[in-house]
């Protein structure tokens, strides 16, 4: 994915894993039949090799299921860090510090519960930083989507 801002991209890995692992919400993005729809979900990512793989959990139905069974396109944006800079009497110089992650790729609907209880897992050590044992059982319970990122860009503005 191109970038406007070439000055403010994070490519080290380690720098683009400390922004994935501070931020919480990920706001995902579809397409419905011909309008765009988005939520925040939390998430947990897995990134090797440059390769990031995202996992969401849902309820077992509704509007973002129903959506992605119909197109897997989708698109993201995480951000962190986030603050105000000041521009003082100049309204234009306003401006604020972040870091943030966006890319697109494809969702799947995970229905092996063992692939759905790794998913889970992952998301919950992102999101508490522990390790968590997830049954099956516990993993039935709820819808479980994987996106394979195709493409991302991780930038930061910095004080």
């Amino acid at each position: 994915m191109p970038m406007r801002r070439t000055d403010r991209e994070v490519a080290n890995e380690a720098d683009i894993r400390a922004i994935l692992d501070r931020a919480r919400v990920l706001h995902l993005a579809m397409i419905d039949a011909d309008r765009p729809y988005v939520v925040p979900l939390h998430y947990g990512y897995t990134l090797e090799n440059g390769r990031l793989t995202l996992y969401l959990h849902s309820a077992k139905e509704g509007r973002k299921l129903d959506v992605l069974r119909r197109n897997d396109r989708v698109a993201f944006v995480l951000e962190t860090d986030v603050s105000p800079v000041s521009g003082g009497d100049l309204p234009c110089k306003y401006g604020a510090v972040y870091a943030s992650v966006m890319g697109e790729g494809r969702a799947a609907l995970l229905s092996d519960p063992a692939q759905k209880a790794a998913g889970l897992a992952v998301l919950m050590k992102t999101q508490t930083g522990r390790d968590f044992s997830i049954t099956t059982a516990m993993a039935d319970s709820v819808a479980v989507i994987r996106v394979d990122v195709e493409a991302f860009t991780a930038k930061a503005r910095r004080v």
